[in-house]
């Protein structure tokens, strides 16, 4: 049997991945899952770690960089119906890992569920922000965290408690290969209340972020307490640029691309970013980008 055989209506070769990301760069994926069921998920999982080939799974694609050569093994995308469910009972809320955060953040204001308002303007899906605990202002998406079921790459399904969860600073230790499905509970306030803090914190957030249409990332994360953003500025770096890719006027933590630009114009940017704010301010800046 080869890894394709069967799984035809799911699984492609040499799937171009710039489309599945903010930055719109990158090579292709040796191989490309788009699993319609939790069964079929489960077979793509056992072939490949069976063949010990590398396993990733995309979501939003916000905080991804693809390598101009491309990423071997299977990359899974968790787009699929069976895996954006969102269901409700009291203050609890149970959510697929691939539903995108923005909708868990209007549904939660909807709902009059407390404290994902803070969250809204930030890409990407549940399941990523869970992985990378998002946050801002001191609220994180692991503060209201109760239960994760998570795919191993064994092809495992296990079910994480709130004694088993830890999260930190952009850090979680939901590390699996994908997180299925997450429950969370939440303080009840007014919902016209929450609905108008939403909007507050969007047209914020909009105006600290690069237009929809630009290609970029946030890049940096935040280091001992101090923005990123401004440890930048402060090693003399605001305008930098690398072949096609710069450094945000509006935030520092972003990167925006040109048409033209490659992975590794960003890739050469960030060490020029990293090794003069080291240099500099003496400060390690924390990449807030996986690079495939």
């Amino acid at each position: 049997m080869t890894l394709t055989e069967g799984l035809e209506h799911i699984l492609r070769e040499n799937e171009p991945l710039a489309p599945y990301t903010s930055l719109k760069l990158g090579g292709v994926a040796e191989y490309f899952a788009e699993p319609t069921t939790r069964a079929e998920l489960m077979e793509v999982v056992k072939r490949f770690s069976n063949e010990r080939l590398p396993m990733r799974v995309i979501g939003g694609g916000s905080n991804v960089l693809v390598r101009d050569e491309g990423v071997p093994g299977v990359v899974i995308h968790l787009a699929a119906p069976e895996f954006c469910n969102l269901s409700i009972d009291k203050n609890r809320l149970v959510v697929g890992g691939g539903v995108k955060l923005s909708h868990f953040v209007a549904c939660c204001a909807r709902e009059g569920f407390a404290g994902p308002e803070s969250l809204v303007g930030i890409p990407g899906t549940v399941g990523g922000a869970l992985h990378n605990n998002s946050g801002t202002g001191g609220l994180d998406i692991g503060s209201w965290t109760r239960r994760a079921t998570v795919l191993t790459r064994n092809c495992e399904v296990l079910e994480r408690n709130s004694e088993q969860l830890s999260f930190s600073y952009r850090s979680s230790s939901l590390n699996e290969l994908a997180i299925l499905e997450a429950e969370f509970l939440f303080e009840q306030e007014p919902a016209d209340s929450l609905t108008r803090q939403m909007q507050r914190n969007w047209i914020v957030r909009r105006s600290r972020q690069p237009s929809i249409d630009m290609p970029a990332a946030f890049a940096f994360k935040d280091q001992g307490g101090e923005l990123a953003s401004e440890l930048i500025e402060r090693a003399g770096l605001k305008g930098a640029k690398v072949g096609k890719a710069e450094i945000y006027d509006g935030n520092a933590s972003y990167i925006v691309v040109q048409p033209g630009a490659t992975s590794q114009d960003v890739m050469r940017l960030i060490e020029l970013i990293r090794n003069q704010v080291s240099d500099r301010l003496s400060v390690e800046l924390p990449l807030g980008l996986q690079v495939w």
